[in-house]
């Protein structure tokens, strides 16, 4: 089953984000779908809050990964945009990492799910504008947003969970 979240501002994203963050263990992934300008890194950056990081979370697109460290847990942030291939995923040394941190990886799909069974993913659907043809920038920053959280594994089952109980508006789709 999808579980449907309705995000009607940047706030909400983030406090999703955030609540995704407060009950993150060594090891979850994390995978975040949709197009430019959905709210991947606006997601990321709830995370982040909800870790206790205080620096400034920015899109990794050219870095490709970011490390930051939080109060608990480190989050480990990757944008996959530019990945071609297994071997440039490969190179990023991940799995050194995932055990131990909260990896969180947008533009994932069909690239890192070799990473864990287990895992969350979050399509973030922003239909204001999105079939328009308009650019990101052009979009309205507060648009209401759908994610839909997909679960993956025992640990994704848990995840996806715990945000059915924390938002009442949930909804549970095919």
């Amino acid at each position: 089953m999808i579980l449907s979240l309705e995000a009607p501002t940047v706030a909400d994203i983030q406090h999703i984000g955030a609540v995704i963050a407060q009950h993150a263990q060594p090891g979850d992934l994390v995978m975040l779908t949709g197009p430019l300008g959905a709210g991947k890194t606006t997601m990321t950056q709830g995370i982040a809050r909800g870790l206790g990081i205080t620096s400034a979370v920015s899109s990794p697109t050219f870095a490709i990964a970011q490390i930051y460290h939080g109060s608990a847990l480190d989050l480990v942030h990757v944008d996959a945009y530019r990945l071609t291939s297994i071997e440039e995923l490969d190179a990023l040394d991940l799995d050194s990492s995932l055990e131990e941190s909260l990896t969180v990886v947008e533009w994932g799909s069909g690239k890192v799910e070799v990473l864990s069974e287990d895992r969350l993913e979050l399509v973030i659907e922003r239909p204001q504008g999105s079939d328009a043809g308009l650019e990101p920038e052009d979009l309205f920053a507060d648009a209401p947003r759908t994610i839909k959280v997909h679960a993956h594994g025992k640990r994704g089952e848990e995840l996806q969970q715990i945000l059915a109980q924390q938002f009442s508006e949930a909804t549970w789709v095919s």
